[in-house]
């Protein structure tokens, strides 16, 4: 880089990078229509899921409260959607090296943000995620996973010729990985430290890691999880829970995954009809949230279930494609680590829905009641489009 582009100010490099729609648009390709097109086909199927599912529990607290209307939920991730096809828009136009610019002050940004949260965050369900700013509330753990992906990003990328070496292919990663997983697990935020655990190593593998490190960090990961089956509540009774449901009866957790089952059960192969599901009636707790396939595979069914994994799977393609187009190494490691939380969470969540592992908060991606987790993957999105804009491929527009 050349030493005045480093001297500039940040809004010398904001005017720089972002010229204006007009310029931009004469030097960077069209939007991906693949991509794009399946995520609005997901974000609509999403829609109307949430509406679907979250309307029973919507009505019961408008006659409960006397106040507000079975749409609530609807209208509040609406809202999110339309905001976060809004940002996604501008995010598919700013050019990748102004993320790298940017990566350690959003790194920070984001550290301050779960301090915050132990601080002055609301708590619910027992853990404390969330920042209430008065007529929504702010989750900041969802920024964290972005935020992790672009720094790491920029790392491998700087030490890619030095991988090997202790120094710069594992101790920078570490301390970066420490902060957010510390202060997620005071929250406790568990299921984010999984995936966020799981991004990271997916991307040091593809960024050149030696397997002696590789292999290490997940032995490190193992025995925090193992720690953390006996230091933490939270964690101990989820895993418990799973191994002997039968002892956990009466638990709010298992009573969750029982009805979940039930509810994907009583689906069958063509599903009750959109809108006709039972267990969204104030017996699935979450069905509106982590558990809303569940509601997806009773009123769907098993054909309506597999159309949408086929459509996630679709999505995910088109992303690995565009990883793989990338015009550099921090583009690529970028749309890596997205691709990565995009699959990895959407797997998540199948295993917990259908109880195949223990139960944990994981949302399915464009689906899950969240406006946060929504917003923030549409930013990712944005952030892929942009990626391939760089280098149009051969069906962009």
């Amino acid at each position: 880089m050349p030493a005045n582009s480093r001297r500039a100010s940040p809004s010398a490099q904001m005017r720089s990078v972002l010229p204006g729609w007009q310029a931009a648009a004469k030097q960077r390709g069209g939007f991906d229509i693949t991509l794009l097109t399946l995520v609005l086909i997901l974000l609509a199927l999403g829609l109307l899921m949430v509406l679907s599912s979250s309307y029973p529990r919507a009505y019961s607290e408008a006659i409960r409260n006397e106040s507000g209307s079975p749409l609530d939920y609807f209208n509040h991730q609406l809202i999110f959607a339309i905001a976060g096809l809004v940002i996604m828009y501008a995010a598919s136009w700013i050019p990748m090296a102004f993320y790298r610019q940017w990566t350690k002050m959003i790194y920070l940004v984001t550290i301050l943000l779960l301090a915050a949260v132990l601080v002055a965050g609301t708590e619910e369900g027992g853990a404390r995620r969330w920042i209430y700013l008065g007529f929504f509330s702010f989750q900041p753990s969802e920024v964290s996973k972005l935020a992790i992906i672009l720094l790491l990003a920029d790392l491998i990328a700087k030490y890619r010729a030095r991988m090997n070496t202790l120094r710069y292919g594992v101790v920078p990663y570490v301390v970066v990985l420490s902060f957010p997983v510390l202060l997620l697990f005071l929250e406790p935020h568990i299921s984010c430290i999984i995936i966020v655990a799981m991004v990271a190593l997916t991307m040091l593998f593809i960024g050149g890691m030696p397997w002696k490190y590789l292999l290490t960090l997940f032995a490190g990961v193992a025995l925090l999880g193992v720690l953390a089956f006996f230091v933490s509540n939270h964690v101990h009774v989820r895993i418990l829970a799973w191994l002997n449901p039968s002892a956990y009866a009466d638990d709010d957790i298992s009573y969750q995954v029982r009805e979940s089952l039930m509810a994907i059960g009583s689906g069958g192969l063509t599903g009750l009809g959109p809108g006709e599901g039972r267990q969204k009636y104030l017996y699935l707790p979450e069905s509106h949230n982590d558990y809303i396939f569940s509601i997806v595979c009773e009123e769907l069914g098993l054909l309506g279930a597999i159309a949408i994994l086929l459509l996630l799977a679709l999505m995910l393609l088109r992303c690995i494609q565009i990883t793989m187009n990338a015009k550099d190494r921090f583009s690529f490691l970028v749309a890596a680590g997205i691709t990565a939380h995009f699959g990895l969470q959407t797997i998540l969540n199948i295993l917990v829905v259908t109880n195949t592992i223990p139960c944990t908060g994981v949302s399915l991606p464009f689906f899950s009641y969240g406006g946060t987790a929504l917003l923030m993957q549409l930013v990712e999105v944005g952030i892929l489009l942009s990626i391939s804009r760089e280098l149009p491929l051969s069906n962009a527009e």
